[in-house]
């Protein structure tokens, strides 16, 4: 179907939407009751168990980004992809719109995410999300303490660091919890930039107010570094101005603002690529 603007292409693309949500839902239903089930009795050693569940779930979600885009919903390129294969690392990434967890997870065969507790009381969602083991948002202490404790096993780890979608034009604003937990677990970490143009699915907007031409996603893979060492009782200090900096860092990439000004970190010299 042609990308062309016009009412007929945009009734297509409506109709698409929908059909691909449909779809995602029904796929995850069933495989949530076959083969993510079958995945857990193929082995008695967890480990095994989650990365295979996590690689079928970047299967199913690599299914949906491309049928959105084979019936001319999306367009999406993805720049750097080989990089989110890198284990143990702690994967950032601004939030403009609904489906970005899923064009990233599609390019990552095993990674740990964090999801709300109601997708695990979502029929379409529970079983992958269950025998994906991903970490479930609790209390903001505990899931620090998951998050740590998953990249100090090695896993890779991915973040939204704003925790909800961008709104469009409002400034990127960033949660601390994150930087923490970079900081914590002295993680490497692998920023994602990503840009919706024209933007849709995006925070507050329903899925059926679709764009007058198809959305066109841009994802862009940063180059990975290890986060800075901060004085003992210094942490709350150093996770602001981490999290300012990876403001600062998604704003240049995007063009939104930026919630909050840059504020060095006591030893940028010893790691410039904060200032890039």
């Amino acid at each position: 179907m042609s990308a062309v603007p016009g009412p007929i292409n945009r009734a297509w693309r409506i109709l698409g939407t929908g059909l691909s949500f449909t779809l995602f839902g029904v796929v995850g239903l069933v495989a949530g009751l076959t083969l993510f089930p079958l995945i857990g009795l193929s082995t008695r050693d967890p480990e095994v168990s989650r990365r295979r569940a996590q690689w079928l779930v970047s299967q199913w979600f690599g299914f949906f980004a491309n049928f959105m885009r084979l019936v001319g919903v999306i367009s999406f390129e993805v720049h750097g992809a080989e990089k989110l294969r890198r284990p143990g690392v702690m994967i950032i990434a601004n939030h403009p719109s609904l489906i970005d967890v899923v064009l990233l997870i599609a390019h990552v065969p095993e990674v740990d995410c964090i999801v709300k507790r109601a997708v695990f009381d979502n029929p379409f969602m529970r079983w992958p999300a269950t025998f994906a083991r991903y970490i479930c948002h609790n209390t903001p202490e505990q899931l620090i303490a998951d998050c740590t404790a998953a990249l100090r096993r090695g896993h890779s780890l991915m973040i939204f660091p704003e925790s909800t979608r961008t709104v469009p034009g409002q400034p990127i604003r960033m949660m601390h919890g994150a930087a923490r937990i970079a900081l914590e677990a002295r993680a490497t970490v692998l920023p994602v930039s990503i840009t919706c143009e024209p933007l849709t699915l995006t925070k507050g907007l329903p899925w059926y107010r679709v764009p007058a031409r198809r959305a066109h996603y841009t994802l862009t893979v940063g180059d990975p570094y290890p986060v800075p060492s901060f004085q003992q009782g210094h942490a709350s200090a150093a996770a602001r101005r981490l999290t300012h900096q990876w403001e600062q860092y998604f704003a240049a990439r995007t063009g939104q603002p930026a919630a909050h000004p840059a504020s060095p970190l006591a030893d940028d010299a010893a790691h410039p690529q904060y200032s890039r």
